[in-house]
């Protein structure tokens, strides 16, 4: 087994004493002074919980039991707002062809066919839930395809592993089909339903569909009979005429969901709008911030699957536009999405991973500023994951600790060895073996 570098003592009551913290990840009046959006200062934990963050001079710890990072830096555990669960780890049996979006969808949709019973479904899922513990991610958000036959199989398990997994990952579920399958007689009374019963919020697949504008309608108004969250799949395609998110904006603001005090509704992908003009992106990104959408980038699955030609390379990145939006205000996060299926080939649901990655593609440095929170406290907050994604006395001490101590050391290695604290004591963060999964194929 292994817990990390990092040698914590056996009561839960100890300093970790010099640690590197993003000042963004701490709660107001907490110090923020310090290089590069990074404050060093002792984090007290007693009975599970931090007690209390400040300077190493003036921390109450006496008596504890000391650990001296020597300036390792402390995150609070992650929160992955955008994932699939039940479809990650096919990929033995799933491969994609060509690795493009259409060759995803066939691929998908064959395996869920011929394999998606209740007893692979929850191997996987439990499969990837121990990756992203030993991770150190504590929220994840999934969606779940629920197409008509798929529905009673997939849910009732999500049901079951949320429970069997409470109090190691906080877990919300999404449902997911096209557009098209949305309008279909009778389906969002049924998902609603089911959604309602079983915990969870719907969504579906939004692009030019004549469909579309109906289809909002319903699914909006669906949403706020049953008070249940929305979460969109929104234009995953380079395609300039892709727009469905201006029309979800407007939707939002028609019905009225911010001013009534409905929860956040979530927008992921949003590619196109790297494609569009100045002006439809203006007149978009304006909308968005009014309806008071939070957009989640998804950017590894993104440029695995946008601008992909057999023998070209490509040009566009795919990936939405984080800093137009954040400059407006908008609430803006960054997910896994795929692992290890045909929408994206690799992945581990590593939250670190995925903040390093999307750092590169997305220029999410330089200055680093409170882009941390992009990967914790924002996704906490858009999902109404209570008490996640900060480090402040009287939360829970749920952390993670790296060795690297600056910005630069962090996200140049993996950070294999990170001690990953929850509830104040070490978890064993061994991954899952791949020969697990062996039955399955």
């Amino acid at each position: 087994m292994g817990f990390g570098f990092l040698g914590l003592p056996e009561t839960a009551d100890y300093v970790l004493k010099d640690a590197t913290v993003p000042a963004s990840l701490l709660e107001t009046g907490a110090p923020v002074s310090g290089r590069d959006g990074l404050v060093r200062a002792d984090v007290v934990v007693r009975g599970g919980a931090v007690a209390a963050v400040g300077s190493p001079e003036g921390t109450a710890s006496a008596g504890l039991a000391a650990v001296d990072l020597d300036g390792a830096m402390v995150f609070p555990c992650f929160v992955d707002a955008h994932t699939h669960l039940d479809k990650g780890h096919v990929w033995p049996r799933a491969s994609n062809p060509d690795g493009t979006f259409p060759g995803a969808l066939a691929a998908v949709a064959a395996d869920r066919e011929r394999h998606w019973s209740a007893a692979d479904v929850r191997a996987r899922m439990d499969f990837a839930l121990r990756a992203a513990h030993a991770h150190g991610t504590a929220a994840i958000r999934t969606h779940l395809d629920s197409l008509p036959a798929q529905i009673d199989i997939s849910w009732p398990v999500f049901a079951e592993i949320r429970e069997e997994w409470r109090g190691r990952i906080d877990l919300q579920a999404s449902s997911l089909c096209g557009i098209d399958v949305a309008v279909e007689d009778g389906y969002l009374a049924r998902m609603a339903s089911v959604a309602k019963r079983l915990g969870g919020g719907i969504g579906c697949v939004t692009y030019m569909s004549p469909n579309l504008p109906g289809g909002l309608e319903s699914i909006v108004r669906t949403a706020l009979e049953a008070g249940l969250p929305l979460d969109f799949h929104v234009d995953e395609t380079l395609d300039p005429s892709a727009h469905s998110l201006r029309l979800i904006a407007e939707a939002a603001i028609r019905h009225g969901w911010r001013a009534n005090g409905n929860g956040t509704i979530l927008v992921g992908h949003c590619c196109s709008l790297s494609a569009q003009d100045a002006g439809e992106v203006d007149r978009t990104l304006d909308l968005v911030a009014e309806a008071g959408l939070a957009v989640t980038s998804l950017p590894m699955c993104n440029m695995y699957l946008q601008d992909r030609q057999a023998g070209r390379t490509p040009r566009r990145r795919g990936v939405t536009l984080l800093h137009e939006m954040k400059a407006r205000g908008i609430a803006v996060m960054v997910a896994s999405d795929n692992t290890r299926d045909p929408f994206y080939a690799y992945g581990d649901l590593d939250m670190l991973e995925t903040y390093r990655e999307a750092t590169r593609i997305l220029h999410l440095d330089h200055p680093v500023g409170d882009w941390p929170r992009a990967a914790t406290a924002t996704p906490a907050a858009a999902c109404g994951f209570a008490g996640r994604g900060v480090i402040g006395a009287g939360r829970p001490a749920d952390l993670v600790v790296f060795r690297g101590r600056t910005w630069t050391e962090l996200l140049s290695r993996p950070q294999a060895d990170r001690t990953v604290i929850r509830a104040g004591r070490a978890i064993d963060t061994t991954l899952p073996d791949y020969r697990d999964l062996d039955r399955l194929w």
